[in-house]
């Protein structure tokens, strides 16, 4: 008897190893000390010592049941874009600079291949947020989990300077609500989409015109990246007074988790366009209204909050860094919580 016999093979791992080297690579900063396979990830602390008062922002996050799709179409290479975005922008929504990612996946069985495909997604959620990838794990756990399925999670670490952490205590009534455009579902509210759709091949396959592409091509579209947006948005000199991050809960848990008490955000549903892949899981699971914007993004992955004054410069420097921004609302006195009309 021996190891391999057991379920685990050490081979696959060097060679998972191996394979994703050159993916990891490319997502380097001056910072990291040392190379891909020590027991843990060096990265020097000289940049933030230049800094005033640096405090440390770190997020953590999976992929949730969206791998269930990634699965069925045997799609590997973008799910890993998801685990990094979940991560980063939760961090930059507070104000953070996004350092650097780990990741964990653990699977039933280690196939290199397919482990090299994942974190070449991390690799590039990574590099989109400017984060160098230092470390991670792969963890084969036979008898735990079936052999051709695998579950994915990550913990970034940034940081900020204490006076532009993003509180949202400075919000007032009068202030506008920027919000940036999603691109799809993200990674959230997959375990309704899976009762709405059957979750086979064929019917991931299958094209609809109103999305442009196959459901499956929709649903496993890569969650949006806003670390360069943010910092754009600061570059341009505007202070952002609040930053919400939709995710799991939809606007109506996540919007007023930046507001301060006594401040009500209203946003107009008709300020933007609502993307087609939300209108069709809508009306095929019969969804409420309500029942959507307590689930999904709706369109508007981050929803920002500024003063008046600085609405256009907002606008311009988020659409200057690749992002579709709108003037969805606003802020009032009030109750704290979310208003959708």
């Amino acid at each position: 008897m021996d190891y391999k016999k057991a379920g685990v093979d050490i081979e696959a791992g060097y060679r998972s190893v191996e394979l994703m080297k050159e993916h990891v690579k490319g997502t380097m900063r001056p910072e990291v000390m040392g190379g891909l396979g020590g027991f843990s990830g060096a990265f020097s602390m000289k940049a933030i010592q230049k800094m005033e008062h640096p405090v440390l922002l770190s997020g953590t996050d999976g992929v949730g049941t969206k791998l269930k799709l990634a699965f069925l179409l045997d799609k590997h290479d973008t799910i890993g874009i998801d685990c990094v975005a979940m991560c980063v922008n939760d961090v930059a929504c507070a104000g953070g600079e996004p350092l650097f990612f780990l990741d964990y996946i653990a699977c039933g069985r280690n196939y290199p291949e397919k482990i090299a495909q994942i974190v070449k997604g991390v690799a590039e959620g990574c590099r989109q947020a400017g984060a160098a990838l230092i470390g991670g794990e792969t963890a084969e756990h036979p008898g735990l989990m079936p052999e051709d399925e695998y579950d994915l999670a990550g913990f970034a670490v940034g940081v900020a300077e204490e006076k532009e952490l993003i509180t949202g205590e400075e919000i007032r009534p009068g202030d506008v609500l920027i919000g940036l455009a999603s691109s799809g579902v993200h990674s959230n509210g997959f375990s309704l989409v899976r009762k709405v759709f059957d979750m086979t091949k064929e019917s991931l396959d299958t094209y609809y015109g109103e999305l442009g592409c196959t459901l499956g091509e929709a649903l496993l579209t890569p969650t949006r990246i806003y670390v360069k947006a943010l910092r754009s948005i600061r570059e341009a000199g505007v202070v952002i007074k609040g930053c919400s991050h939709i995710t799991g809960g939809g606007f109506y848990e996540n919007v007023p988790r930046m507001l301060p008490e006594g401040v009500r955000a209203v946003i107009r549903k008709d300020s933007y366009e609502v993307p087609a892949v939300f209108k069709l899981l809508q009306s095929r699971g019969q969804i409420a209204e309500e029942m959507m914007y307590n689930t999904y993004n709706m369109g508007l992955g981050m929803v920002l909050a500024a003063a008046p004054a600085d609405k256009e410069r907002v606008l311009a420097a988020a659409r200057a860094a690749g992002e579709t921004a709108y003037e969805v609302g606003f802020c009032e006195a009030g109750e704290k919580g979310v208003t959708l009309c």
